[in-house]
């Protein structure tokens, strides 16, 4: 009756009816306070409880419990530890027998060590370079991948491009030792045919494109992982699209691969930089010996070398406690700063 008294309404006056008095018609008929609102009569949905759900998904989190276990004993649990850091800890006396001192551990980072100072120059150096020439290499190689056409050729590939991940740092530098060393083939080979020899290995200046461009060929190709699953998702009606538009492969790849896997990069980034004080212990040390520490230190080895070889347990366990802290920091604000540019990041506050 109301939805007929409106069609009265508007044609008593002989007029076109307006656009508000058609939607004012339409929320009479369907019974709908607003556009896009619940219908009347339809009974609001009922939040579950926190029991009701922990019920329903009992299978999933029963899976996930081993994982949880570890976890918490293996990365939470040893949290603890950093106690040390404020201790003049011995190891024959333990954690709870050695006496306190406070910020006393702290003064070699705010007193400006020369050992400490060296050691987070060049890891800045080191992590800066890593994210500039490192980072972007698995997303050019998972576009080019990605624009193989022939599937076995792809997978021939990608096989050859994991292999070095698999294989231990101590395998991947006497590789490079034996190839770029001073005894190495290509110092042999040079010398038999009077070329100039370069003692790559054992040359400070060279030490940074050394360990770059071993990271690169061994974990470059394994990086591709997420960025072509990534890639996978894309729909290919958009690229069908940008075809019938007159774009070429160079357009589809702007317009809508990039686009599509921005979020990826961004959350692969953050994270990244989460690691931006860690640049590598066992790679780094296993070459410190013929370029020397003045090159060479970073701060996993300046740890490794003043607190398990120098004995000075506390120092060391502040600068491993602060460089967790610093990253933690850089984390939430680079996440922070993704969220300003609409971006998910690692997290959002709005799930």
């Amino acid at each position: 009756m109301s939805s007929q008294r409106a069609d009265a309404a508007i044609g008593a006056g002989n007029e076109e009816p307006t656009d508000a008095e058609l939607q004012a018609r339409d929320t009479v008929a369907s019974g709908r306070g607003k556009p896009g609102g619940r219908k009347s009569g339809t009974p609001p949905e009922r939040r579950l409880s926190l029991f009701t759900r922990f019920w329903r998904d009992k299978p999933l989190l029963l899976l996930a419990v081993p994982g949880v276990v570890l976890v918490v004993l293996f990365h939470y649990i040893p949290l603890l530890g950093n106690v040390i850091a404020f201790k003049d800890y011995q190891p024959y006396l333990g954690i709870w027998e050695a006496p306190w001192v406070g910020l006393e551990n702290f003064e070699i980072i705010f007193n400006g060590d020369p050992y400490f100072l060296n050691a987070l120059k060049n890891t800045l150096i080191i992590s800066l370079v890593q994210i500039v020439f490192v980072f972007p290499v698995p997303i050019a190689l998972a576009l080019l991948l990605n624009s193989l056409l022939g599937e076995k050729i792809k997978r021939v590939v990608q096989s050859i491009l994991y292999l070095p991940h698999f294989m231990s740092w101590v395998i991947v530098v006497a590789i490079f030792q034996h190839m770029l060393g001073n005894a190495g083939l290509y110092n042999t080979w040079a010398r038999q045919n009077d070329f100039f020899t370069m003692n790559i290995i054992g040359e400070p200046s060279l030490f940074i494109p050394l360990i770059t461009s071993q990271i690169i060929w061994k974990d470059a190709g394994w990086g591709t992982i997420i960025f072509l699953a990534a890639i996978s998702r894309v729909d290919l009606d958009l690229y069908e699209a940008v075809a019938v538009d007159g774009g070429g492969r160079l357009r589809q790849l702007w317009h809508v691969t990039l686009p599509a896997i921005r979020g990826v990069i961004i959350l692969l980034l953050i994270l990244r930089l989460g690691d931006a004080l860690t640049v590598g212990f066992e790679q780094i040390f296993l070459q410190q010996g013929p370029v020397g520490l003045e090159a060479s230190e970073v701060l996993d080895t300046y740890v490794y070398n003043r607190g398990i070889v120098g004995g000075n347990w506390g120092a060391s366990a502040a600068v491993g406690l602060v460089k967790g802290l610093v990253g933690t920091a850089l984390v939430l604000g680079a996440n922070k700063i993704a969220h300003i540019f609409g971006e998910r990041g690692v997290y959002s506050t709005k799930d």
